[in-house]
């Protein structure tokens, strides 16, 4: 009785962290039933700044049900991409709780990823954190949500409003790089915080 018994736990602890959000990324039974990475669909090229695609969806089929948000910044200008955090332009989310979030990318070169809020989406002046630079290494990095690892670039404008708004507002992380740069994005993972598929 021993056996089967202790076969059977170990194949829910093996099984378990498929069927939670934290662990899922890599099997399609978390994903969306349309493009995604991370359940997040809305992955975009915003028009700003000189990118391969020009605008646009930046998710690609990296392998079966498997997909990735790619984009390139071309030249010494600022350079933008979205994603949408509930899926919808309209939507926003309260981040209050989370600690943080774990992102799956490669870059060639640093770049920074800002939290826009829903009431002060327009303009660079926005919190943001580094991202650092992987060489074209795929890694998985986590990023504080705490509000000492985030600040503002003066050349983009201190934000008006404070941090603890744009985490309770959060309608979309935006990244933005100065550089020329090769990105690639297989995950984004929010602690306390699970995408709506639409």
């Amino acid at each position: 009785m021993r056996k089967p018994m202790a076969a059977a736990m170990l194949l829910a602890v093996l099984a378990g962290p498929l069927a939670s959000p934290g662990a899922a990324d890599a099997g399609r039974r978390y994903e969306c039933d349309t493009p995604s990475v991370s359940r997040l669909q809305q992955w975009l090229a915003s028009g700003e700044g000189a990118t391969v695609p020009a605008t646009g969806s930046l998710l690609v089929p990296v392998g079966r049900h498997q997909y990735a948000a790619e984009v390139t910044f071309l030249g010494a200008e600022w350079h933008v991409a979205v994603v949408w955090l509930a899926n919808e332009f309209e939507a926003q989310v309260d981040l209050s709780r989370s600690r943080g979030f774990w992102l799956t990318y490669s870059a060639t070169e640093d770049l920074y990823v800002q939290l826009r809020p829903a009431s002060h989406w327009s303009g660079g002046a926005q919190w943001l954190t580094p991202v650092p630079s992987t060489h074209g290494r795929m890694v998985t990095r986590f990023f504080s949500l705490r509000p000492g690892a985030w600040t503002s670039l003066p050349e983009l404008g201190a934000p008006a409003h404070p941090f603890d708004v744009a985490v309770q507002e959060a309608r979309g992380l935006v990244f933005v790089g100065k550089t020329a740069n090769e990105l690639d994005f297989r995950g984004l993972r929010i602690h306390g915080y699970v995408p709506p598929c639409l």
